[in-house]
């Protein structure tokens, strides 16, 4: 037992549970813990320019490193500036820990100054908020915060912490030891098992679904051994990109609205359906009446809740990923040989060549598939890529060769604007030596642009790559297709010279105005010792095709 105030206290406990970094921005009601901080020797603060940005850096740093990330920020706005950031990482089940100041307990309801009631605001997008009104309660409170956001299936949880408990003193035992019941990785029964087994085994036409809880249970060998064993298709879901390597020849690509077609029509063509870790978002499904309308479906999802949520399922799994991936394969070996080609891979091989989308364009303005073709041609298998949403997003989605988890991050539930450029962040942070890519919208880059001076400032050398084509261009592709090109409130007009802007932060800024430009600026920009912007003037009026209408069949997309 040491005595010491909250806010030492606070960073004793994070640094029992090994914290390295937190981002955040500080504020009045949080001065004692950042004058704590400044005697901190072993966490590093990185001082983001708006707290929205604290929120995904340490949601992208969470994915690339699977370990929680932490933000830090004042009451009041500074507070509520976080909640589209945790709401991010809500949807897609990333485990983050957001600590929050609070004016002091005795004005909690009085609406004192930057007064903002966090506990009700972050109820509904968090797996558990906390508020710490005595400082003998910080210690378990943190660990249990750390012990939540990670079990299960993950999520961010949320401490508020007035003033009067960051300055509070107490004898105090770091790391605490709490008794609430730890939460162990759900096994899946031998029934259960036994009954996907027995479907697997007999399905002449399977395909695989895979979605982000394979990521988060690092189940990524068992599923590409699966795959491999009963000779299985395989699509994802956008956060599922990279669970098998896009380049195996039984990778189908993404599921979905704007997904490949090869895809698409395996699910529609299937007879049994074996999903893994997704949730069945409308984005992935389509139509739900026409989805795998010939298919058995198997669910296997570490939240019960999710399971039979929007789809039917003729069996379900309720366990972790990984054990249940562990288990099947093992029950697998006495029933199918492996190395089995069937008919029905042969179709999807020709399927795949003959729907394989074009990227050979050589116009100017660039079009968008020649960009993401240039990119990748420069980036090796080490490569994260984070996108920012709209068009460039799902151009990212459908072009980037992802061959391995993490290393494709991206907003899926929520489809924040903004998200790419302050995740990139967190993720080089978290992965130093990895080179990172930001495929960004011109639109979705302002967003949050004015981290360009935290990543100069921090010297977090990560490069943004900026689709130009001076509209909100998703935006614009909806009313082109289906508002008889009434276009309204999409065009950026005179959208700022991000070369100029790039430099002012004393960033690299380059133009790649042709294809052929495109690959030698990226390595410029990539070997500057700098981070980096290059932008890339696009088409305009390239729309991200084919399309599944919203609410339209999997297999009737708009291909024109």
């Amino acid at each position: 037992m040491v005595e010491m105030n909250g806010s030492k206290a606070l960073f004793e406990a994070l640094n029992a549970e090994g914290v390295k970094h937190i981002f955040g921005i500080p504020g009045g009601s949080v001065i004692p813990i950042y004058d704590a901080l400044f005697d901190e020797k072993k966490i590093v603060h990185i001082l983001t320019r708006h707290e929205q940005g604290a929120a995904h850096a340490a949601d992208g740093y969470a994915r690339a490193s699977g370990k929680p990330g932490v933000c830090l920020t004042t009451s009041g706005p500074g507070a509520t500036n976080l909640t589209t950031g945790i709401l991010n990482a809500y949807m897609d089940n990333s485990p983050v820990v957001a600590i929050s100041g609070q004016v002091t307990s005795s004005a909690i309801g009085t609406d004192a100054f930057q007064e903002a009631d966090m506990l009700s605001l972050m109820l509904p997008i968090t797996k558990h908020n906390f508020i710490i009104h005595k400082v003998k309660d910080l210690p378990a409170i943190v660990k249990t915060a750390f012990d939540v956001a990670t079990a299960g299936r993950p999520g961010p949880v949320h401490i508020d912490i007035p003033k009067n408990t960051q300055n509070e003193k107490a004898d105090l035992k770091i790391p605490a030891t709490v008794k609430h019941e730890k939460v162990l990785k759900m096994q899946p029964t031998p029934g259960e098992i036994g009954r996907a087994i027995e479907m697997l085994a007999h399905a002449r036409q399977p395909v695989i679904y895979a979605g982000g809880g394979v990521v988060w249970s690092n189940a990524s060998p068992e599923l590409v051994a699966l795959a491999e064993m009963v000779q299985t298709p395989v699509v994802t879901s956008l956060l599922g990109k990279g669970v098998i390597p896009e380049d195996h020849p039984l990778a189908l690509g993404m599921l979905g609205m704007h997904g490949r077609m090869v895809a698409n029509l395996a699910v529609t063509e299937c007879d049994l359906l074996f999903a893994v870790g997704v949730r069945f978002s409308d984005r992935a499904t389509g139509d739900i009446r026409h989805f795998a309308p010939k298919a058995k479906i198997i669910h296997i999802d570490i939240d019960p809740v999710e399971i039979g949520k929007t789809i039917r399922v003729d069996h379900q799994i309720v366990a972790d990923a990984k054990l249940a991936l562990k288990g099947i394969i093992a029950g697998l070996k006495s029933h199918v040989q492996r190395g089995r080609t069937s008919e029905w891979v042969k179709r999807a091989e020709k399927l795949r060549k003959e729907l394989a989308p074009r990227t050979d364009y050589d116009e100017v303005p660039t079009k968008p598939q020649r960009a993401i073709k240039e990119i990748m041609s420069v980036l090796s298998g080490d490569a994260i890529i984070t996108t920012e949403v709209g068009q460039c997003q799902m151009w990212a989605a459908h072009f980037c060769e992802i061959k391995n988890p993490r290393h494709f991050i991206s907003s899926g539930g929520l489809g924040t604007m903004g998200f790419g450029f302050p995740a990139a962040m967190g993720a080089k942070v978290a992965c130093p030596k990895n080179p990172v890519i930001n495929i960004a919208g011109d639109g979705s880059f302002l967003m949050n642009s004015q981290e360009l001076a935290t990543v100069v400032e921090n010297e977090i050398n990560v490069v943004s790559c900026i689709l130009n084509n001076r509209y909100l261009g998703m935006v614009k592709q909806w009313q082109d297709l289906f508002y008889q090109k009434r276009r309204s409130g999409v065009g950026l007009g005179k959208v700022p010279d991000f070369v100029k802007l790039a430099e002012a932060y004393g960033a690299w800024g380059g133009r790649a105005s042709k294809p052929s430009e495109i690959a030698p600026k990226l390595k410029e920009a990539l070997a500057s010792g700098k981070p980096a912007v290059l932008d890339i003037p696009i088409d305009p009026d390239e729309n991200v095709l084919p399309m599944v209408p919203a609410g339209g069949r999997l297999d009737e997309p708009i291909l024109t």
